[in-house]
């Protein structure tokens, strides 16, 4: 598979190659805006409005250059049940339910950016992130296996193989095109060449203008958005119904936006910035709740074709945003043209470069464990949302981490020439271990004296603090002392909170802190314990 993600152009990009590949953005965004507002139940025209917003917004301030957000299908099956919730209450209430929704969703996702909390993307393990682009290579597989349905029904015979004929088409020359030039984006010219021929070859297929028709649209030509505050109440009812929305909305906008942010940054080999990033999608969020879109954020796939396309830098994503408007104003006779099998075909390319295919050569490499994840991420992707997805894999691999560091703590034990006993502790000693800490110390036949000694291990929580302090009460309870020796300084921290005795052995210890415990005041007569 040398094909994966080669088709990434890691150089830097160009004002032509922002502008080619904005142009070809666009035209892939109006039938994913169309199908996700039918998923939220709105007008296609505030799916186009919502990608058009986020995507102008986001690419002016956000963090990540080149990436594009727009309306997106993790967004549209939350609002979905607000939206019924809404309409129950009145004819299109649940639309404004929607937009007063997206105004605390953006307000949530902007406060989230300013205190700086998008550093917590590194969190994510490399296995999460595997397998969040596989499951979302598979999410954006099948929704674009839809369009091979009219009316309802699976394409057949003539149709079917029209559809699958224009698709090769499409993929082919996407393939085959940057290997002879790449001054035009690959995706543009497969768009183009392929309306071109359903055009003036009088082909029967499914166009942009069917596919609005078949959803119950009319057309995609609008207006500018207009400044709008929600008509909802304003009172505490109405705050209840919103809430759980907004908080649902602005986590799966920032999940799915710092992980295609994380992804593009592997893809290109820059770093962008998470927590601009933030305040951007909060703000593009924000600004659709007062203008009627219906909000997003990051698109994986419209991503990928811009840096496939050669868009590096803010102005791809201008354009692409610009473009879109303009369809929406004055050309969306011709983009309802366009058949539907030219953007399967650039989408399934997509799915191509997005799927991590060097995970089936690491299968017998890596450990166990972090395969499952991989699965596990993959699957609930594909089964339920990517914030599910993420959330998950996190939780099983933080899990897997700590069971692992709880086995790994170890005792050396010896008596020296005073005949006090050292316990030498290797690894972390935190809530997972404390238990197999406890077990490795022989109280009833120890010495009357005893040094514990943490210079190869760390004391992490307040379970290992509690852990030492139930050890002290039984040595206590012996008639025996015992000493806590090489602390670092954050570990002597957590033992003053816990209003134990610290004090620094500078004769003995000048780099080293000694805390001894609550039940024995300071050693006046120091021994030598080197």
């Amino acid at each position: 598979m040398k094909f994966e993600f080669k088709f990434i152009d890691k150089k830097q990009g160009s004002i032509k190659d922002d502008l080619l590949s904005g142009l070809t953005v666009s035209l892939a965004l109006v039938p994913e805006a169309v199908a996700f507002a039918f998923v939220a139940g709105v007008s296609p025209v505030v799916g186009l409005y919502g990608a058009f917003m986020m995507g102008l917004i986001t690419s002016i301030f956000g963090g990540r250059p080149g990436m594009i957000s727009g309306a997106t299908g993790a967004m549209a099956v939350v609002m979905v049940s607000l939206v019924q919730q809404g309409n129950a209450m009145g004819d299109q209430q649940g639309l404004q339910y929607l937009f007063a929704a997206l105004i605390l969703a953006g307000t949530i996702q902007t406060l989230f950016g300013v205190f700086k909390l998008g550093k917590f993307i590194r969190l994510v393990p490399h296995s999460v992130m595997m397998g969040f682009v596989n499951g979302l290579a598979i999410v954006i597989f099948l929704s674009q296996l839809g369009m091979f349905k009219s009316g309802g029904e699976w394409l057949h015979g003539t149709s079917l193989y029209t559809m699958l004929g224009l698709v090769t088409l499409t993929m082919a020359i996407m393939y085959f095109l940057p290997k002879l030039s790449k001054a035009i984006p690959a995706a543009l010219v497969g768009i183009l060449v392929v309306s071109g021929i359903v055009i003036f070859g009088n082909i029967e297929t499914e166009t942009v203008k069917s596919f609005i028709q078949a959803g119950g649209g009319d057309s995609i030509k609008a207006g500018l958005p207009n400044f709008n505050v929600p008509i909802i109440p304003f009172n505490l009812e109405t705050l209840y119904l919103i809430l759980p929305f907004s908080l649902i909305l602005a986590a799966v906008g920032l999940i799915e936006s710092l992980m295609t942010l994380n992804l593009v940054d592997e893809l290109t080999e820059t770093r962008g910035s998470g927590n601009r990033e933030c305040v951007a999608q909060g703000a593009a969020n924000i600004v659709n709740g007062f203008f009627g879109g219906m909000g997003g954020c990051a698109m994986i796939g419209q991503s990928i074709i811009n840096i496939k396309s050669g868009g590096r830098g803010r102005l791809s994503g201008i354009v692409a945003a610009l473009a879109l408007l303009a369809f929406v104003l004055f050309a969306s006779a011709y983009i309802e043209m366009i058949p539907i099998a030219a953007l399967v075909g650039v989408m399934f390319m997509v799915v191509i470069g997005t799927f991590a295919w060097s995970t089936f050569k690491i299968i017998n490499k890596i450990p166990v464990s972090d395969l499952l994840v991989i699965v596990l991420v993959t699957g609930l992707t594909v089964l339920f949302d990517l914030a599910i997805a993420v959330l998950a894999g996190v939780i099983v691999s933080a899990l897997v981490f700590a069971w692992e560091n709880a086995t790994r703590i170890r005792a050396r034990k010896k008596i020296d020439e005073h005949g006090i006993k050292h316990y030498e502790i290797y690894g972390p000693l935190f809530f997972g271990s404390t238990t197999l800490f406890n077990s490795k110390f022989e109280i009833q036949n120890d010495p009357s004296e005893v040094i514990v000694d943490f210079k190869e291990s760390r004391i992490m929580d307040q379970s290992a603090i509690e852990a030492i302090n139930k050890l002290a009460e039984r040595y206590l309870k012996a008639g025996k002392t015992i000493h806590l020796r090489h602390l670092s300084k954050d570990c002597i921290k957590l033992v003053k909170k816990a209003e134990a005795i610290c004090v620094v052995n500078v004769l003995e210890d000048p780099n080293y802190f000694v805390a001894i415990d609550n039940y024995k005041r300071i050693i006046k007569n120091t021994k030598t314990t080197s």
